[in-house]
């Protein structure tokens, strides 16, 4: 309790943080410059998660304030806010941006003012400063008095969920877009030829053809480096810039439409340009506040009591996630810091006339994973490269592990040495042994087996970052080529961003665990898998996962509601003493240390089943008194757990039918004496019953 008490005392959280974090900040950008062109990669990445669905927000708050402002706000806010935190801020793997419920709130504000005489259209900003002021005020407080600790509070679950509610929310947006390519857009006039029935079916057409062409591409290049085909340099260079790529190749798909289609087929985005007249008087809207009434001056401290609330929580979940326990971040986080920190970037923002943003999701923690390939590729290859020249000097098993142990201490730089060293105990062991394996032809192989026991490390610099955000700043001058990206296209990126949020969400795992039969689930354990599928008991498991099912739709449901849709962050507060005083009760402690663990735990794969191992599972040993088990009902019982069809499928070619020669399966078909009489009418009865 006197910990907790200090830790809340004025000012206090602020200065453990900056003590934590100042000094890492050399380092941080001495690592940024010493990956060299490594780190154009994940920049390149995440530039294209923060600045698309920024340029979508744009232009749906254009929509809604009626151009009042426009992505050329939302692009401004993005990168001036980014380039500050990237330079000063504690955590620079955070990556912030102007998210939905800033517009969704921006949005509601604006109803408010224009339908009021005395504030009206015209001081919307002004109006819209004075919330940033408050907000402003009331995140400094916060961040002063320490409530940033209640962060350490939110367990996996908490995190877990939010995750997947905003993966819902980008999925939803991705979905309401390809629909809305069927019908008029807000604005449009329902008499021009591009919005009459045969025109407006085929640019939705050709909507679906643009956004699922693009989801798939851009999941498939993401896994290049799983290929079998192409060198390690090409399906490398796929990995990493293919959704780039991707996004530029089908947008010139979209101009593959005949002359004889009318303009505006595929829709585009559309955005005013930063130099057209009345595009920069937002700049100035400083002036034009003193000219709110007080009245509305005081009352903007509504809405900035939620907006502070929504950001709170937000930024601190997206730090949280950007540096999960996972990772193996070394450097402190800085929560209170940056809480400071963004309540004078709000403050900026709204005296600019923008949009304010804040730590996003799911950028924050893609961010984050895109620098732990980075680093891994930078310590596998010093590690291959000491250890072949180790054995090209045909030193001792014991001088090979010395030197990679090196290599590994001196990329690391910062840390115990003991926890490095522990942390590659696995790759001792196999180098070790490794004068043993040879005679079996299992020799130390350091491309492959250096790869397979390196822990997960991260680049954490502030460089990428601070290159994403200029590179957001300088889409503002590009606007005129940023409007030929066809909307579709955006709906596919939308999605494909809450897919690729959803590996490594147990959450998301144990609903698809749900779902596979009783008879199918050993599969699970024949891929790497979470621990708790092997030490919680599946009841457990599924009471569990349906708590948080319905828990996210009455989030999700919050979010539906007109005014108050931006409070859905209390019920994830409410999680806190839901988890501490009730789920106890209902789950024994030892199965939710399991579901709620710190940790993302993984099991290692079983060996795959074949044919004859199911048999010689169901075959149970005998006992004097259990009588033999008849040979037909084991037969059945195969049936019963890989099924006809699937046995066919893997004794047979796909193309042609033909049967597959395995001697070693056959020979364990006869060690569990299986007459050959007996195989082949049971393959007899196979192929009789599938055809």
């Amino acid at each position: 309790m006197e910990k907790a008490a200090a830790s809340n005392a004025p000012f206090r959280g602020i200065i453990n943080d900056i003590r934590g974090r100042l000094p890492c900040y050399k380092q941080d950008w001495i690592g940024g410059f010493t990956a060299g062109f490594r780190i154009l990669a994940p920049t390149a990445y995440i530039f294209f998660a923060s600045a698309l669905p920024v340029i979508a927000f744009g232009e749906q708050l254009g929509r809604d304030t009626d151009g009042t402002l426009s992505a050329v706000q939302t692009l401004a806010s993005t990168a001036v806010c980014g380039i500050i935190h990237s330079i000063l801020g504690g955590q620079p793997l955070l990556i912030l941006g102007v998210a939905e419920p800033t517009v969704l709130m921006y949005t509601y504000m604006f109803n408010f003012a224009k339908d009021r005489s005395d504030l009206g259209k015209h001081l919307f900003l002004a109006w819209a400063g004075w919330v940033c002021v408050w907000t402003s005020l009331l995140l400094c407080l916060l961040a002063i008095f320490g409530a940033c600790s209640i962060i350490s509070r939110f367990t996996r679950i908490a995190g877990e969920l939010f995750g997947m509610l905003i993966a819902v929310l980008f999925m939803q947006e991705g979905i309401k877009g390809v629909v809305g390519e069927f019908r008029v857009p807000k604005g449009g006039n329902p008499k021009n030829e591009v919005y009459q029935y045969p025109w407006l079916f085929a640019n939705g057409l050709f909507g679906l053809l643009l956004s699922f062409g693009l989801l798939i591409t851009a999941l498939k290049s993401r896994r290049a480096r799983a290929w079998r085909y192409g060198t390690g340099c090409l399906r490398g260079f796929i990995a990493d810039y293919g959704v780039p790529v991707m996004i530029l190749v089908w947008s010139a798909v979209s101009y593959s439409a005949s002359d004889k289609v009318p303009a505006g087929i595929p829709r585009r985005l559309f955005s005013p340009d930063p130099w057209t007249p009345g595009a920069s008087s937002n700049w100035t809207i400083i002036r034009d506040m003193l000219d709110v009434p007080a009245t509305y001056i005081f009352a903007a401290l509504i809405p900035a009591i939620m907006i502070a609330g929504l950001y709170f929580f937000d930024h601190s979940v997206a730090s949280q996630m950007a540096q999960q326990k996972d990772f193996n971040l070394k450097n402190p986080s800085a929560y209170h810091y940056d809480m400071l920190l963004l309540g004078f970037m709000v403050l900026l923002c709204g005296l600019l006339g923008l949009p304010p943003s804040n730590g996003v999701l799911p950028q924050s923690p893609m961010h984050t994973k895109s620098l732990a390939v980075l680093k891994r590729q930078m310590i596998r290859k010093k590690m291959v490269e000491s250890a072949k020249k180790s054995i090209e000097e045909q030193a001792s098993t014991l001088e090979i592990y010395g030197n990679m142990q090196e290599v590994f201490i001196e990329m690391e730089q910062k840390g115990p040495a003991s926890k490095d060293l522990n942390e590659l105990k696995d790759l001792k062991a196999i180098v070790l042994r490794s004068t043993e394996d040879e005679k079996d032809g299992n020799a130390f192989d350091p491309g492959k087996h250096i790869e397979a026991c390196l822990p997960v490390r991260v680049k954490e610099q502030r460089l990428s970052n601070l290159m994403q955000s200029l590179l957001v700043g300088g889409s503002v001058g590009l606007m005129p080529v940023i409007k030929k990206i066809p909307t579709s296209v955006l709906w596919g990126y939308f999605a494909y961003m809450a897919i690729e949020s959803l590996p490594g969400n147990q959450f998301w795992e144990r609903l698809l665990l749900l779902f596979i039969a009783p008879t199918r689930r050993y599969k699970i354990l024949e891929d790497l898998h979470a621990s708790f599928v092997e030490t919680v008991p599946f009841k457990t498991i599924a009471l569990f996962t349906i708590f948080q099912f319905i828990y996210l739709l009455l989030c999700f449901g919050v979010t539906w509601i007109p005014i108050a849709g931006i409070l859905f962050p209390i019920p994830f507060f409410l999680l806190i003493p839901i988890r501490q005083y009730i789920l106890p009760k209902i789950f024994e402690s030892k199965y939710m240390s399991e579901l709620d663990a710190a940790e993302y735990e993984e099991s290692a794969a079983f060996p795959r089943r074949d044919l004859s191992l199911s048999i010689r599972e169901l075959d149970t040993p005998r006992t004097p008194r259990t009588p033999r088990t008849p040979r037909v009902n084991r037969v059945d019982s195969i049936k019963e757990i890989i099924g006809d069809a699937e046995i066919l499928d893997e004794l047979t070619t796909r193309s042609r039918g033909e049967l597959k020669l395995r001697p070693v399966s056959i020979m364990l078909l006869l060690n569990r004496k299986l007459s050959s009489v007996f195989f082949s009418l049971y393959l007899e009865k196979l192929f009789v019953s599938s055809c």
